[in-house]
């Protein structure tokens, strides 16, 4: 909270001694006031909820096909090997360069935005899942099948419990980026969601509604980070390091 306060008493403090016009740069009093104002239109909300769809459907449908694709690649050595080259040469490739084929696809809808979402954001988790099921002890894995364990079995009581705290791990970074490319995409694109009322503030002149909405965009990473955070705490509640965390 001192750090949030400290922020904002700076950037009051920036256009009001002329460091930084305020012509560009409005004080923060002006924008918070902006946004109280735009938390009574329909359009703002509107707005949040578009970016907020496009957020959670891209991460979900990441999620779904990473952790899949995570389990199966992960279990077999011939197919870690097998792909490997194969992600590490499309794992780096920025999202924004599917910028192009996005529109030619789709245009400006959803779909656009759901393709960067989608792209970014399953890599991340699927990283984090491999290194989950590599971790793996063999000695558990030979036990489950000495005991008569089938394939399901194994990935239910052995390799997913210590797959598990790698895949909230990448569902974390997975959230972030996917909301970062939920409003770029919107920003670029053009897409309905707050990237686009950033836009559309920006190119008419509305410098305060613009920084209204950054601060907006803010805030709603804010509140997926407490959201993951939570989700944490509940589904490793069993685990050392949230043990510890609560005990502290």
């Amino acid at each position: 909270m001192l750090g949030i306060l400290g922020f904002l008493l700076t950037w009051e403090l920036l256009p009001l001694t002329g460091i930084v016009d305020p012509r560009y740069l409005p004080p923060a009093s002006a924008v918070l006031l902006e946004l109280g104002e735009q938390l009574g239109s329909a359009g703002f909300w509107l707005a949040v909820w578009q970016t907020v769809r496009a957020w959670f459907l891209g991460l979900l449908i990441a999620a779904v096909a990473a952790i899949v694709l995570g389990l199966v690649i992960g279990s077999s050595t011939f197919l870690r090997r097998a792909t490997h080259s194969t992600i590490e040469f499309l794992r780096p490739i920025p999202s924004v360069a599917l910028i192009p084929l996005a529109v030619l696809l789709f245009g400006v809808q959803l779909e656009s935005t759901l393709l960067l979402v989608v792209y970014a954001s399953f890599w991340q988790i699927l990283i984090q899942v491999l290194y989950g099921v590599g971790d793996v002890d063999t000695v558990a894995q030979d036990t489950a099948k000495s005991y008569g364990l089938g394939t399901l079995a194994r990935v239910r009581y052995v390799t997913w419990p210590t797959s598990l705290p790698y895949v909230i791990t990448g569902l974390r970074l997975g959230a972030a980026v996917a909301l970062i490319l939920a409003v770029t995409a919107q920003l670029v694109i053009g897409t309905p969601g707050l990237g686009r009322e950033i836009s559309l503030a920006q190119s008419g002149g509305a410098v305060t509604a613009m920084y209204a909405f950054i601060v907006t965009a803010g805030l709603l990473g804010v509140l997926i980070n407490l959201g993951m955070r939570a989700l944490e705490r509940r589904a490793l509640a069993w685990h050392s390091s949230v043990r510890g965390e609560v005990a502290v």
